[in-house]
């Protein structure tokens, strides 16, 4: 007798498996927890392996549920877009997809532009706006209020009630640098070893509300490196207001190695070790606009073709963004 596997039972593995938590995953399928457990339980019993290893204080995913997570996304992914298409035909228009790119400035290879680039390449029939927040923090409560459809940024640094509510694909690991004024005494190096940066406040926009989830990975590093934060200051706008900004107060400002090149900054890779952040693609659950299907297929070609999700030997990554890596 042949068995079924209801995408029910992989809808509820997935969110536990995103979440670590069997209570936060159920009220993202806004479901019961205790008929959650249950559809575990009978997916695990389906497989014949524990999916997850369950204590009073945590859940972890097992071997077989690290093996499992990738190709159940991938089944799903395929099974909504089966639904969306038989609901609104293949060929048919598609509302515009709002997206939020976090930067109203450009950067030469930032994972958000590139990856927005190959999907619109790959679905010219559709429309594909771009939107500047500023910020995760400030489009995930445009997400949660149905004014955005999708945006990239670092995930792990949301509130957990916030990444409750969200799903996200992991997109890219990129670098992290520090912006300065060309004049800063440290502006002529190659790179800079975090130490270098001892006795020099580095500007992590604690003073953003927009960007809390950015100021969060850089009070993380600066703490664990024994570095100072700058005194937090309104944030600038745009690429003249940044250099302006730059000069004015003086203080390297931490941003990534792929971001916006500005007149009279430079922009200087740090090492040993080298600190990364975790770019990825968020958006609600549930979310089937072909758009976003775009988005996921040019985010998974780019990764594959050049290795974004390959984590290189003697870097920093948070424990929080490590865990949302898939395995392997």
């Amino acid at each position: 007798m042949p068995r079924d596997l209801h995408p029910r039972l992989l809808r509820g593995f997935v969110a536990t498996a995103e979440t670590l938590h069997f209570g936060r995953a159920a009220e993202r399928l806004h479901t019961a927890q205790q008929a959650l457990s249950r559809d575990v339980r009978t997916l695990e019993g389906l497989l014949g392996d524990a999916l997850f290893t369950r204590t009073t204080r945590s859940v972890e995913l097992t071997p077989a549920g690290r093996r499992l997570l990738p190709r159940a996304r991938r089944l799903l992914a395929l099974h909504d877009e089966i639904l969306a298409e038989a609901a609104t035909g293949a060929g048919a228009a598609a509302r515009p997809l709002l997206l939020d790119l976090n930067s109203d400035v450009n950067g030469p290879d930032l994972a958000a532009d590139r990856v927005l680039e190959r999907a619109r390449a790959a679905w010219p029939e559709g429309e594909l706006l771009a939107r500047f927040h500023g910020g995760l923090a400030a489009a995930a409560a445009e997400l949660l209020a149905h004014r955005l459809d999708a945006s990239f940024g670092r995930f792990a640094g949301l509130p957990a009630l916030v990444r409750g509510q969200l799903v996200q694909l992991p997109v890219r690991l990129e670098r992290v640098s520090v912006m300065m004024a060309d004049t800063h005494p440290l502006a002529d190096r190659a790179a800079l070893r975090l130490s270098d940066l001892v006795g020099h406040p580095v500007d992590v926009c604690v003073g953003n509300p927009a960007t809390t989830e950015w100021a969060d990975l850089g009070t993380r590093l600066l703490r664990e490196h024994g570095l100072t934060a700058a005194a937090p200051y309104a944030p600038p706008v745009g690429v003249d207001e940044t250099a302006r900004y730059l000069v004015r107060h003086g203080d390297p400002m931490l941003t990534t190695v792929g971001g916006p090149r500005m007149p009279g900054t430079v922009n200087v890779p740090l090492v040993e070790p080298v600190p990364l952040t975790l770019v990825s693609l968020v958006h609600r659950p549930g979310e089937r606009h072909p758009g976003l299907r775009a988005l996921a297929a040019a985010a998974d070609e780019l990764g594959a073709a050049e290795g974004w999700l390959r984590r290189p030997p003697g870097s920093w990554l948070p424990a929080a963004d490590a865990a949302l890596l898939p395995p392997g």
